[in-house]
């Protein structure tokens, strides 16, 4: 076998190599340098001893080499020559030749292409791409990142997603662009101890990483992060999706850090090429997407200086369907009509239940009209949260109510004893109720409910203390007959369906069974709350009992549930009606970001609406129907929003997206 020469192009281990070096190892023992030129993994480096490489070959002749041998090709076949010749001789020189859009599995449309020419127009590619949902930001980002690693550009990636969505972005990379991608977690962390020992840094162990925001904020994960970047590091990308996570909270006057933000902010620079991606990137807030613009490129923008549209418009990708439509682009239309649920008597459970917690902030209020501001406002944090708790579900109510209860109880003890500290009152305060979003992915139902109670104990019993400071026994005795009343009617209903469930089981016969045969068409309902969720599920299986299959039309997707059975679920959703029985799927916010379930999605509906309304703009990639419903209810959703929660000022009130009805209750 030849041994090649410095230069020439060999395939070892069914892959392509370039020589970059020989060495003479004596005792005619060649040891040859190489530098990998698939696709999949330029640049990677190997030494190889040539003799003992099984199946080594020397590629000096190509497929192109034996063109007009034997006389002139005919237009056609010239004209593909000349064409591959320009596709692969493309240099960081040219910025109008795009290699990625040609080497990828997907059909492409022309408005994508954008984000790629701008990100080739810039020295550092620093973009934030803000493209309305449904509209294909990571296949946006994923032309980019295989462009960049065909120009050699990068030899570093790292992609950091919600935990909800890192299988999604692997699964999307491979399957549409060849890369391969490792996701760090737990399971690769306990595995490269086991095989390298346990000091290992797991991210020394490749080049092309998925990382999620959670894991990022954890010094386990983050500071091997770290020390491979150091300073700087040339020739690496960060991937930033949902990068509004990042932006500083504003829930006040100025933007807070929360701790993401934190880490954010301290890695982002290390990287020489970012690219953030966010349908909705500014929360209202101008100092918080200052912040944010800041993190992608400090030398364009400052934290709290304005942002002028002519230094947004080079690093900024953002269109929206309606833009896209009237250059031709064929998107549904959203559409958001209100559902009223109209003459309820006033003795209905959740209008009385309201007019008894409107009478217990009243009498709240004036105690904590004695407190000082900071105090009356973080005593009212536990007020709030009973209302939206109410506006979820009556079941979701009376399981916070009984834990506020509790709080009280023990305020009421310590108030005849020993009243709390302030100080340790602050300390308590620092728990937040738990997110079912942020709960680990492999927690079961009940450790992930534990986890539930947990915090919403600590933070009911901290904030009930906050604002219990110089409260009488008087005060605290008659808000807790307050309490009792409320909880002893709530418990009474709490199992029983309102008028929603009502409505909505109504709507199902008429819409999707009539007749109790199931028809093609599907559904997904959003709620907040796992009470809520698990209420809601029960009354829809008792009313559906009967019908055709009725056991396998509901399936539920939660923070909860473990990623096997999510894979589960959204392949049930997006099958064949005529094959998979799956027809409702009920969700809570684990489902707000990145689930794609466009497919066969034909209706949407909240069965309560984000606190902050501006919330119903952060949609999942959910956004298209492909089949047409009765013209009750027009065409399908244009995307799925968040399932949060907000109160309006009618008593029963409803929005629906497109086919997609939402509705939401006042406290009345």
């Amino acid at each position: 076998m030849t041994l090649p020469s410095l230069g020439d192009f060999v395939e070892v281990r069914s892959r392509p190599w370039l020589v970059e070096g020989v060495e003479d190892k004596g005792q005619g023992l060649f040891a040859l340098k190489l530098s990998c030129i698939s696709d999949d993994a330029q640049g990677e480096s190997l030494e190889i001893a040539w003799d003992a490489e099984i199946g080594a070959r020397r590629l000096s002749d190509d497929v192109w080499s034996g063109i007009a041998a034997n006389g002139t090709d005919d237009a056609a076949t010239f004209a593909a020559y000349i064409r591959t010749l320009k596709w692969n001789t493309a240099t960081a020189a040219d910025r109008d030749l795009f290699q990625a859009p040609f080497r990828a599995g997907i059909r492409l449309d022309a408005y994508q292409l954008l984000p790629l020419r701008k990100a080739l127009r810039l020295p550092r590619v620093n973009l934030l791409i803000a493209d309305d949902v449904g509209l294909g930001k990571t296949i946006e980002a994923g032309l980019i990142l295989r462009e960049l690693l065909l120009r050699r550009r990068i030899d570093f990636a790292l992609v950091a997603a919600p935990p909800s969505m890192t299988l999604q972005w692997q699964d999307e990379l491979e399957a549409k662009f060849g890369l391969t991608f490792t996701i760090i977690d737990r399971e690769r962390l306990a595995e490269m101890r086991r095989l390298r020992g346990f000091g290992v840094n797991p991210w020394t162990t490749g080049s092309r990483f998925i990382v999620s925001h959670r894991l990022l904020t954890d010094e386990t994960y983050a500071a091997g992060l770290r020390d491979l970047l150091g300073a700087f590091k040339a020739r690496a990308l960060l991937i930033l999706d949902e990068a509004h996570h990042a932006a500083p909270a504003s829930g006040v006057k100025y933007a807070i850090d929360s701790q993401f933000t934190k880490v954010i902010r301290d890695i982002a620079g290390r990287f020489e090429h970012r690219l953030f991606l966010s349908a909705t990137p500014h929360n209202g807030h101008s100092n918080s997407f200052s912040a944010l613009l800041e993190m992608l490129d400090p030398q364009r923008f400052t934290r709290g200086v304005e942002v002028r549209p002519k230094d947004l418009e080079p690093v900024m990708v953002r269109r929206l369907k309606e833009d896209l439509r009237r250059i031709g682009e064929d998107f549904p239309e959203r559409l958001v009509e209100p559902i009223g649920i109209d003459g309820l008597p006033e003795s209905a459970p959740e209008l009385h239940l309201a007019r008894l917690l409107s009478e217990y902030g009243e009498l709240r209020g004036r105690r904590i009209a004695r407190l000082s501001r900071r105090e009356a406002v973080q005593a009212k944090l536990v007020y709030v949260g009973l209302q939206q708790r109410l506006l979820s579900s009556i079941t979701a109510f009376a399981r916070t109510l009984d834990v506020h209860k509790r709080g009280l109880q023990a305020a009421a003890e310590r108030e005849r004893t020993l009243p709390a500290a302030p100080e340790a009152a602050a300390h308590a305060f620092a728990y937040t109720a738990a997110d079912q979003d942020e709960l680990p992915l492999d927690m079961d139902e009940a450790a992930a409910e534990a986890a539930v109670d947990a915090d919403e104990a600590a933070t009911a019993d901290a904030a009930t203390t906050l604002g219990l400071t110089g409260a009488g026994t008087d005060d605290l005795t008659a808000e807790l007959t307050a309490v009792d009343e409320m909880l002893e009617f709530a418990k009474l209903h709490a199992a029983k369906p309102d008028a929603r469930v009502r409505w909505l089981t109504q709507w199902i016969k008429e819409a999707m069974c009539p007749g109790g045969r199931w028809n093609e068409r599907r559904l997904i309902l959003f709620t907040e709350y796992e009470d809520t969720r698990r209420w809601l599920e029960r009354r829809l299986q008792e009313a559906i009992a009967h019908t055709e299959r009725g056991d396998e039309r509901i399936a539920v997707y939660t923070g909860a549930t473990a990623a096997e059975r999510r894979e589960d679920v959204k392949r049930a959703f997006n099958a064949d009606p005529a094959v998979e029985p799956l027809r409702i799927l009920i969700c809570t916010d684990a489902a707000r970001e990145g689930i794609n379930l466009q497919a066969r999605c034909h209706d949407l509906i909240h069965v309560d609406l984000p606190w902050n309304p501006s919330r119903l703009e952060q949609p999942t990639a959910a956004s298209t129907v492909s089949s047409s419903p009765p013209s009750r209810f027009p065409a399908a959703t244009s995307g799925m929003p968040s399932a949060r929660r907000t109160s309006f000022s009618t008593p029963w009130s409803g929005r629906r997206r497109r086919s997609a009805p939402s509705w939401a209750r006042s406290a009345g």
